[in-house]
């Protein structure tokens, strides 16, 4: 998983060591698994096949693992005024204190494996992410939930990357998601390597082109955490800077935020490159930001002069390498 590229220009490789493998949670039907309520799967191709090259999995299928079954009733999250509740229509047992104490102590457990990010089932009562159906008798259902399993992974862990596997159908949200994994494990690797106000000063560094593409405004508040060494205590600054720096890559990059970084980085190589040249780079990034072409174009055409003229600030930035090529991520218009 090395690429000579990414190690000349200090990019995802540069950072990243095979004894720390990325390790992601995931909903044990997406992996092909029959686990599902009547004895089926939801293998996703996607989650298996490609990104299962890079990846190691944690499977975990609440349902089953609190005892349920399969084949098993369907379940479903009722609100008749007193709470929210997961029971089986069919049969009205309510499974929602045994599941809530499950997923309380196997959140407790997965944080002890230290995962890189998670990948939940949709429209699951127990692991969907996000408009999961409520029933409430007389009205039509309403979707406004988290799975319960889903709703005490985010509460106890939110610094944890986490999406579902039908939005990873959307180019712009895959790409944010894997990019949010492959910060979280470099960050991983600082804390295992001895995480020091100097380490943290370097990290901060090669992340700041990345950072700018996803949240100009989270951008600056790290500047200003990193800026602070000394006045705050160590444990609660790299705490705080952990936290800020996930929410800030949760943030969707934009096709302008690409372009302004993207213009900012040929600031540095203004004075480096002919006429031709510049005008050959500025063309891509216009016809990047009309969606004439994917990113990967003008980043290609920077990567190139970068190298060629030995530009050691943007050589170190993780902008230009932030995952691996073959993840295909950036070449989407």
């Amino acid at each position: 998983m090395v690429s000579s590229a990414g190690e000349e220009l200090g990019g995802w490789s540069h950072w990243h060591s095979p004894d720390r493998p990325l390790r992601l949670g995931v909903s044990t039907c997406l992996l092909g698994e029959n686990v599902r309520f009547d004895s089926g799967h939801a293998r996703d191709g996607f989650v298996v096949d490609t990104l299962g090259q890079w990846f190691e999995y944690v499977p975990v299928c609440p349902e089953v693992e609190i005892g349920m079954g399969t084949p098993r009733p369907s379940i479903r999250l009722v609100d008749e005024g007193q709470g929210m509740r997961l029971v089986a229509p069919s049969t009205g047992e309510d499974f929602t204190e045994r599941m809530t104490g499950f997923a309380e102590e196997k959140v407790t457990e997965l944080m002890e494996l230290d995962l890189d990010g998670y990948i939940l089932k949709k429209s699951s009562p127990s692991c969907g992410l996000e408009r999961i159906r409520v029933y409430t008798s007389g009205m039509p259902a309403r979707r406004n939930a988290s799975g319960v399993f889903a709703a005490k992974l985010m509460e106890r862990w939110p610094a944890l990357p986490v999406e579902e596997e039908g939005r990873l159908n959307d180019h712009g949200l895959r790409e944010n998601f894997i990019e949010r994994v492959f910060g979280r494990n470099r960050w991983r690797g600082l804390v295992a390597g001895g995480l020091t106000r100097r380490r943290l000063i370097e990290f901060h560094t090669a992340h700041k082109l990345l950072l700018r593409a996803h949240n100009e405004t989270a951008y600056r508040r790290l500047g200003k955490l990193v800026g602070s060494v000394g006045t705050i205590e160590d444990g609660e600054l790299f705490r705080a800077y952990e936290i800020e720096f996930q929410a800030a890559l949760s943030t969707k990059p934009t096709n302008k935020k690409h372009v302004n970084v993207l213009q900012h980085a040929m600031g540095y190589l203004k004075t480096l490159l002919d006429p031709v040249e510049k005008r050959e780079i500025l063309a891509a990034v216009e016809e990047y930001r009309q969606g004439l072409l994917p990113l990967v174009v003008p980043l290609t055409l920077l990567r190139y002069n970068i190298r060629r003229h030995g530009v050691e600030y943007l050589a170190g930035q993780l902008y230009f390498d932030p995952h691996p090529r073959e993840l295909m991520l950036r070449n989407h218009a």
